[in-house]
């Protein structure tokens, strides 16, 4: 990492206009993560996806800038717990983080709270130094708002 310290944890609560299966679905299904996964200029390919929702299982995908296909940002996730429905816990190494050192690695926490038959998500990653939060902070919003597109479908 750069001299700045990583101590920042990123917390995202958003609610969704769906039951918590659509939405659980939306993070676990690769035929739909595709569709809006990363931020509003990135695609995911679906030849890079693998998810296997499970305790010990992996989530691997890779998103690809629109305007260069040659800038690509890979994820590569363990799930250390999951409850089907309700949570998804791991831990996730990064690449092509702009100020952090390759490699590096993070957890996630991603809460899915059932709200009448929508969804409150609540999503824990981190640490991060104070600017990649906000650059993850950005990208998790613009993915957000191309999930509630692909929820209202």
């Amino acid at each position: 990492m750069t001299d700045a310290t990583a101590n920042k944890e990123l917390i995202i609560t958003r609610t969704f206009d769906a039951p918590r299966e659509l939405v659980y679905r939306a993070f676990t299904d690769p035929d739909q993560i595709v569709q809006w996964f990363g931020p509003v200029g990135f695609s995911v390919p679906r030849d890079t996806v693998e998810i296997d929702a499970r305790a010990g299982g992996h989530q691997r995908l890779t998103m690809v800038s629109d305007d260069d296909p040659n800038m690509t940002s890979p994820v590569d996730a363990t799930f250390t717990e999951v409850i089907e429905n309700e949570l998804l816990v791991g831990t996730e190494k990064w690449e092509g983080i702009p100020g952090e050192q390759e490699g590096g690695s993070m957890y996630m926490r991603i809460e899915f709270h059932d709200e009448g038959g929508k969804t409150r998500l609540v999503l824990r990653q981190g640490l991060y130094t104070e600017q990649v939060a906000d650059m993850a902070r950005e990208g998790w919003e613009s993915s957000f708002t191309k999930l509630d597109t692909l929820l209202a479908d």
